[in-house]
C-alpha cells in the first residue's frame, strides 16, 4: 500500500516543523484558524466522491449513501459549526475574585495547546478524522493525524488531498500499523486523541504517559439498549435495527445487546426481523448493506455466531436465506436469544451485526445487569415514562445516552462526546472539543491597593482579628 507519508525520521521531522512553526505563532488570530477550517471544508466537498468510493474500497462494499450521511455530513457539521462559534469561544471568559481579593480582576484565557496527534481508525476514517481536526484547528493548535492501516486507499487519498491544501508544519497525515502507531503515540504532543478498541488504548495511553502526554481516549465497550415495559416494541425494533445494522454493526456507539421484558422476547425479535427485512428487502446481496471490514473480522463474528449455535442459544436470522462464503465478507445479521454470560458474544463487544437479546423481569433488575458490568460508551432506553427514565439516568453511568432511539446523541455539536471509565476518558465535539485542545489559563489581575496586604508577616493583633473574620465567611 502506498503509505500517506512514511514514518520513522519523517514522523519526527514533521513533528519538529510543526512545534517550531508553533513557537513562532503560538496565538493564531481567528482569521487563520477560520481559513485552515475553510481548507478542510472545501476539500470534502470537492473530494467527495473519491473519498465515498476509496472508503466502499477499503470495506468491500459500503454505500455511498452510508458514507455520505454517517462520515460527510457530521463532518461537514463540526466544521460549520466551529466557523459560527470558534471566535466567540476564543475570547477570555470572565471569572469572579474570591471575596478577600478584590479589587483584583480574574479571567480565563483560552490558549492553543501546541501540536496535538490524532489516532483515526478505520470504521469511520473520514468523521473521525475530521470531528477531532475540527475540534484542533479551531484551538489554533497544529495537528498531526495518523490514520488506520486498515483503511489505505482512504488513507493515501486523504493524505494526499491534505498536501494539496495544506502546509506540512499546519497538517500532517500519516498511515502505518501497530509499530507506526506505537511512534506516533510516543511523541511529545501537547495533547493525543486516540479512538479505536479499550485494549489499544490502554498501549496508547502507557506510551504517552512515558512523555506526560495527557490523552483523550473514545474506546467502546458492550452499549446496552433497555426496552422498558410498555414501550413501542415496533418503533424500538426499527431504531435500534438501524443502529445495530448501519455499517455492519460496526460502530463504537453500537448498541451490542437489547434488555426485552421477558414476555415479550419473541414478540420483539418479529419486530426486528420485520424493520431488517424492510431496510435490506435484498438481504445481503443489497447494495445498502456494509460488508466487515476484513477476513479477521468477518471470522471472529463467524466464530461467535457458531459457538452460539453449539451453546444451543436460539439464533433468529434477520435476513432470508443462509449465510454463504462471500468474497466481499458480508455477514447475515442474527440475533441470539437469551445467550448465556459465558459465551464470547456476551463478554467482549461485538461489532458486527449480532444481537442478543435479554429477558428481564423488573427494570430494577436490569439497572443492577448495567452496573455490575463495565461503564458502556452509550446507553438506549426506550421509555415514555418520566419518573423510571429520571432514575436510570442518575443511578448508572456511560459516555452517553439516547431516549428512545440508537446513536443520534453522536451527532449533535451541542452535546459533549465522549466515555467514561473502560470506555473512555475526556471529550470533544463542539466547544467542548475547543477546550479540550486548548489550555484554559487563569489569570489573576492584582491592583495596585490589596487587601492581601494585610495578612502578611509581621503578624499581630490586626492580622488574628482578620483571620478571624475570616473564617467565619470562608
Amino acid at each position: 500500500m502506498e503509505r500517506a507519508q512514511p514514518f520513522s525520521s519523517d514522523l519526527h521531522a514533521a513533528y519538529a516543523l510543526q512545534r517550531d512553526a508553533f513557537r513562532a505563532d503560538p496565538y493564531p488570530p481567528w482569521e487563520l484558524r477560520a481559513d485552515r477550517l475553510r481548507r478542510l471544508q472545501t476539500l470534502l466537498g470537492e473530494a467527495e466522491p473519491r473519498i465515498c468510493e476509496a472508503i466502499a474500497s477499503d470495506f468491500g462494499q459500503r454505500a455511498h449513501a452510508e458514507t455520505q450521511a454517517l462520515e460527510l455530513v457530521p463532518s461537514l457539521s463540526a466544521l460549520r459549526h466551529a466557523l459560527r462559534h470558534g471566535r466567540a469561544w476564543m475570547r477570555a471568559r470572565r471569572a469572579s475574585p474570591g471575596l478577600w481579593f478584590r479589587p483584583a480582576g480574574a479571567r480565563v484565557l483560552p490558549q492553543p495547546l501546541g501540536v496535538v496527534g490524532i489516532i483515526a481508525p478505520w470504521n469511520y476514517p473520514l468523521y473521525l478524522a475530521v470531528g477531532p481536526l475540527a475540534s484542533a484547528l479551531v484551538a489554533g493548535n497544529r495537528a498531526m493525524l495518523k490514520l488506520s492501516e486498515y483503511a489505505p486507499a482512504f488513507a493515501s487519498l486523504f493524505g494526499e488531498l491534505v498536501r494539496e491544501r495544506f502546509d506540512p508544519d499546519e497538517l500532517a497525515v500519516f498511515a502505518g500499523g501497530a509499530e507506526q502507531a506505537a511512534a506516533f503515540s510516543s511523541l511529545p504532543l501537547d495533547h493525543l486523541l486516540f479512538t479505536g478498541s479499550t485494549a489499544v488504548g490502554r498501549r496508547v495511553m502507557s506510551a504517552a504517559s512515558a512523555r506526560l502526554v495527557p490523552v483523550t481516549l473514545e474506546l467502546g465497550g458492550k452499549s446496552p439498549a433497555v426496552l422498558a415495559p410498555g414501550c413501542d416494541l415496533r418503533l424500538a425494533a426499527r431504531r435500534i435495527v438501524y443502529g445495530k445494522l448501519v455499517n455492519a454493526g460496526q460502530t463504537c456507539v453500537a448498541p451490542d445487546h437489547v434488555h426485552v421484558p421477558r414476555a415479550q422476547l419473541r414478540a420483539f425479535a418479529d419486530a426486528c426481523v420485520d424493520a431488517a427485512r424492510e431496510m435490506y428487502p435484498q438481504g445481503l446481496l443489497s447494495a445498502d448493506y456494509c460488508s466487515i471490514i476484513d477476513t479477521r473480522h468477518y471470522v471472529r463474528l463467524a466464530s461467535m455466531l457458531e459457538q452460539a449455535r453449539e451453546a444451543g442459544v436460539p439464533v433468529v436470522p434477520l435476513f432470508e436465506g443462509e449465510q454463504a462464503q462471500d468474497a466481499r465478507h458480508r455477514l447475515a445479521p442474527a440475533l441470539l436469544l437469551d445467550p448465556p454470560a459465558r459465551l464470547q458474544a456476551m463478554q467482549e463487544e461485538i461489532f458486527g451485526p449480532l444481537l442478543p437479546l435479554l429477558g428481564y423481569e423488573s427494570t430494577d433488575e436490569v439497572i443492577a445487569r448495567i452496573n455490575e458490568q463495565p461503564r458502556p460508551l452509550a446507553l438506549y432506553w426506550f421509555d415514555d415514562d418520566d419518573r423510571r427514565i429520571e432514575r436510570m439516568l442518575r443511578t448508572t453511568h456511560s459516555g452517553g445516552v439516547t431516549l428512545n432511539d440508537t446513536l443520534m446523541h453522536v451527532a449533535q455539536d451541542e452535546l459533549p462526546f465522549g466515555g467514561v471509565g473502560p470506555s473512555g476518558m475526556g471529550h470533544y465535539h463542539g466547544r467542548w472539543g475547543f477546550d479540550t485542545f486548548s489550555k484554559l489559563k487563569p489569570v489573576l489581575a492584582q491592583r495596585r491597593l490589596a487587601g492581601t496586604a494585610l495578612v502578611r508577616p509581621p503578624y499581630g493583633k490586626t492580622f488574628a482579628r482578620l483571620i478571624a473574620v475570616m473564617k467565619r465567611w470562608a
